[in-house]
């Protein structure tokens, strides 16, 4: 075989690898960037779901409206001097006991508050309240309480924490740490209640239904058939915070 032969096979093969290499670094550069336009599409489709997330968010805020103005107790009435407001927070006093109710009645609403316990604290969230009322069996009491406090050990389930006090009682274990800020909701629609702490669903029941045989404390509840109320926190001498309260009605007319 000559040398021409092997040069043009070799010229042959030589422009076969080349054309080879050249096929493989576009598919590598066409991948790379497909993969970057994947990533980007995504990146950019995650932010845009986050804003509308967001702002859905926001919307569904505004449609609340609040019930403390951060700054004093205007809109509210009974044991006014047992409570202080203070950088955004109304504070009860240590050892003074009293209610502290909305001057306004509320039917069905979502409300929604943040509070902190300070260590043993025992307080209450009263809905569906008339003045002088005994919070408890006149109107609805969802227990407000640093379930963890030794002295609390032996309670009734009833008795602890987002339960409708004498009644119905919560799903216990989702209470931050004493002294960290806890998100609360309550949506009252007729007589169903749910209370949600944390993001987790604690109470959800008809309390009329539940009770149609009796209550667990055996006790009367004339107020478990309330239509309406104030809404209030019932003070028993320990320290709570509260902040952020607002309320969104649901039975108002537009």
């Amino acid at each position: 075989m000559s040398y021409g032969v092997h040069y043009k096979n070799l010229r042959f093969y030589a422009d076969w690898l080349k054309s080879k290499w050249i096929h493989q670094q576009l598919k590598e550069l066409i991948f790379m960037r497909f993969t970057r336009v994947i990533t980007t599409t995504l990146l950019v489709a995650s932010i845009v779901l986050i804003n509308l997330d967001a702002n859905a968010g926001l919307l569904k805020e505004r449609k609340f409206k609040p019930l403390f103005n951060g700054t004093d107790l205007s809109g509210w009435r009974g044991a006014t001097d047992g409570y202080l407001v203070k950088e955004g927070e109304i504070t009860t006093k240590d050892g003074v006991k009293g209610n502290l109710y909305t001057e306004k009645e509320y039917t069905d609403f979502v409300l929604r508050f943040e509070f902190k316990l300070t260590t043993g604290a025992n307080n209450g969230l009263g809905i569906r309240l008339f003045p002088g009322a005994q919070a408890s069996t006149q109107g609805i009491e969802l227990q407000i309480l640093d379930d963890t406090a030794d002295k609390y050990k032996d309670l009734k389930d009833y008795q602890y924490h987002g339960s409708v006090y004498g009644v119905v009682p919560a799903k216990r274990g989702h209470l931050k740490p004493v002294g960290e800020w806890n998100k609360q909701e309550v949506i009252h629609k007729g007589h169903n209640i749910k209370v949600i702490l944390n993001g987790k669903v604690i109470v959800d029941t008809n309390v009329e239904e539940f009770s149609k045989n009796g209550t667990p404390d055996q006790k009367e509840h004339p107020g478990l058939k309330r239509t309406s109320g104030s809404i209030g926190f019932l003070g028993h001498g320990d320290v709570l915070f509260i902040r952020n309260i607002r309320i969104k009605e649901l039975n108002k007319k537009k």
